[in-house]
């Protein structure tokens, strides 16, 4: 997998904002936005947009198809507890 292609279900973190280091799943991309949901604040019905400029991927994919915002955290979850063990 490319690193320059942004792809549904990646993890992302966000390089710029208010929330600049926080860790998110992209669960939409267009031609300039990413749609980025972390299932406590930024929900699946309400997903965080930002530019795709102002994310930094992490090599990391989930299937997000038939996931919910409980998935969604504990993915996230998981992904905290592995960076910190490292």
């Amino acid at each position: 997998m490319s690193v320059d292609r942004i792809e549904k279900g990646m993890l992302a973190k966000s390089k710029a904002g208010h929330d600049k280091g926080k860790t998110y799943i992209i669960y939409k991309v267009d031609e300039t936005y990413v749609y980025l949901v972390d299932g406590i604040i930024r929900k699946i019905e309400n997903p965080k947009r930002k530019k795709q400029k102002h994310i930094q991927l992490i090599c990391e994919t989930h299937d997000v198809s038939g996931m919910d915002d409980v998935g969604i955290k504990r993915v996230l979850k998981l992904f905290d507890k592995e960076m910190r063990r490292i």
